[in-house]
C-alpha cells in the first residue's frame, strides 16, 4: 500500500480554510461539483461531467476546525482523504493525506498527487477572494 501526504499553508484564519474544505458551494469552485455535508456518516458524490468522473464519498470524521476525513472512491481507486488543520500566528497549516493506494507506481497515485497540488493552487486563489 502507498499513502500520499502533502503539506500546505495559508495566510488565512483556520475557520476560513475549514469552510473552504466543508462548504459544498465553495468545494464546487475548487474541487468538483458535489453534494457534500460535513456530517459523519453522510454519503455524497463529487462529480466532474467533463471527464465523466464520479467519486463516491462517506464522511468519516468531522472535528471542526481541526480534522476532516472521508472516503474517496472513484475510477480505479478506493482511498480515504484526511485533512488536518492547525493555526499558528495567523497561518493555517494543512496536511492532506490520501491513504489506500495499491502502490506509488500506479497512474491513480500520481494523478492524485498532481491533481491535489493543482487543486490547492485553485484553493489559494479562492481564499484570497474570501
Amino acid at each position: 500500500m502507498a499513502d500520499l501526504s502533502l503539506d500546505f499553508q495559508f495566510k488565512k484564519p483556520i475557520h476560513k480554510v475549514w469552510d473552504a474544505l466543508t462548504d459544498s458551494n465553495t468545494l464546487a469552485k475548487w474541487v468538483m461539483e458535489n453534494n457534500f455535508k460535513p456530517i459523519v456518516g453522510y454519503k455524497c458524490q463529487f462529480r466532474n461531467e467533463e471527464i465523466d468522473l464520479i467519486v463516491d464519498s462517506e464522511v468519516l470524521v468531522v472535528d471542526k476546525p481541526h480534522k476532516l476525513s472521508y472516503t474517496w472512491v472513484g475510477g480505479p481507486i478506493n482511498t480515504i482523504v484526511t485533512w488536518t488543520l492547525k493555526e499558528e500566528n495567523g497561518t493555517t497549516y494543512v496536511q492532506l493525506e490520501q491513504t489506500g493506494f495499491e502502490n506509488e507506481n500506479i497512474p491513480a497515485f500520481n494523478g492524485a498527487k498532481y491533481g491535489w497540488q493543482y487543486k490547492i493552487e485553485e484553493l489559494k486563489k479562492l481564499l484570497e477572494e474570501l
